[in-house]
């Protein structure tokens, strides 16, 4: 009787040990914005539900070796993990899934059991999940991961999608290996699942790697990382992208393109369709530089050999329908414009219908009505008072 009493004092006393709460400071982690990749379809969701497997017993609360994590006081494996998590959320970019956090190992800090769901099935956010990490107090007990698989099957079974389990661990004296109760949930939750386990150990734990390691060859997808890899923010986005996100088809930035190759971006062209090669403006826009007499129509002759370069890529697009706008500046009268633009399009046009042949080739005024440029000083009204080529269809 009295060596029963002193096994289960000892064992109390062991139990209370293990759940002294360890408090580190780690130092700022500036995470990468993965947001952009997102927005621009580089990278598409792939993670639709997001659950965790934390190891919370004794063993993580030895001290971490790693060099990477700076803290003060010097972390834990147990303070480690809940960092690991940390800079999990604040590198995890806007998503919509279902997210939860479940413990296993033994004592006060499991409420005496042997698994704990810290953090019930929860929509997604950044301000949400890091109330769940806030929920792992501390660490206890022997290492029952075989109840945190188990715990975390039944947690799925409201979810649907795809399915990314993370474990964190250091592997080390586990109760089992865990590969029976992957398979089960494998072969609940099919091609659904991913598993990922990340090693929070240290050099004399390194078979705990191994152990992990089985359990994403197990389920068929998912690897094994370690918190080394994971802890820059480089290292942690390729963690997070290779978890939750697949490569997407991105949407093109209008300015890296010039879908005409007139050399004027897409973000800045007006006129979007101009033939390969043809003068254009700063807006895109195929402009016959010529320059008629104050009220005149009439062609000059020093103007002959820019239309008939016009007329020679014209000649090289014969089924490319034209339209020649006649512009005017604000000056005068809107009818007066209009008809001088009229006839200043119809003498262009003809001339062109000469030289290229093309019965492609129509005329329009357009008067003192689309100004390209402020009629406010000469230099505009000068721009205005223009010759614009325009493709009807190609």
């Amino acid at each position: 009787m009295k060596k029963t009493n002193l096994f289960t004092a000892a064992f109390i006393s062991l139990l209370a040990s293990g759940c002294a709460t360890h408090t580190s400071t780690f130092e700022a982690f500036q995470a990468q914005d993965l947001n952009p990749m997102v927005a621009s379809g580089q990278y598409i969701q792939k993670a639709d539900n997001f659950f965790v497997i934390n190891d919370s017993s004794s063993s993580m609360n030895d001290d971490y070796h790693g060099s990477i994590y700076v803290a003060q006081p010097t972390p834990n494996k147990f303070s480690v993990e809940k960092e690991i998590l940390n800079r999990m959320n604040l590198t995890i970019p806007n998503l919509k899934m279902t997210t939860s956090i479940r413990s296993f190992g033994y004592g006060d800090c499991l409420s005496w059991g042997f698994t704990q769901l810290n953090y019930p099935p929860t929509d997604y956010s950044q301000s949400t999940f890091d109330s769940g990490i806030n929920t792992l107090k501390c660490a206890s007990g022997g290492t029952p991961i075989s109840s945190g698989l188990s715990g975390t099957t039944e947690d799925l079974a409201g979810t649907s999608g795809n399915i990314a389990v993370v474990i964190l661990s250091d592997g080390h004296n586990l109760d089992s290996n865990g590969v029976a109760e992957v398979k089960a949930m494998k072969q609940r939750y099919g091609d659904r699942l991913c598993v990922y386990s990340v090693w929070v150990g240290n050099h004399k734990e390194k078979s705990g790697q191994q152990v992990l390691q089985q359990l994403s060859d197990v389920a068929g997808c998912g690897f094994n990382t370690n918190a080394e890899t994971i802890a820059s923010a480089d290292g942690m986005a390729d963690f997070v992208k290779q978890v939750f996100l697949k490569q997407g088809n991105p949407v093109p930035v209008c300015t890296t393109l010039d879908s005409d190759s007139d050399g004027i971006n897409d973000c800045d062209d007006k006129c979007p369709n101009t033939l390969p090669g043809t003068h254009v403006n700063e807006y895109g826009c195929w402009i016959v530089d010529i320059k008629f007499d104050n009220d005149s129509a009439v062609i000059k002759r020093k103007y002959f050999h820019e239309l008939e370069d016009v007329a020679a890529a014209i000649k090289q697009h014969p089924n490319v329908k034209i339209e020649v706008q006649g512009h005017t500046s604000s000056t005068g009268s809107a009818q007066h414009n209009m008809g001088l633009s009229i006839r200043r399009a119809e003498a262009v046009k003809n001339f062109l219908v000469e030289k290229s042949h093309s019965s492609n080739i129509t005329s329009r005024g357009y008067g003192l009505n689309n100004p390209m440029y402020s009629n406010a000083t000469e230099e505009g009204r000068a721009k205005n008072r223009r010759v614009q080529l325009e493709i009807i269809s190609k």
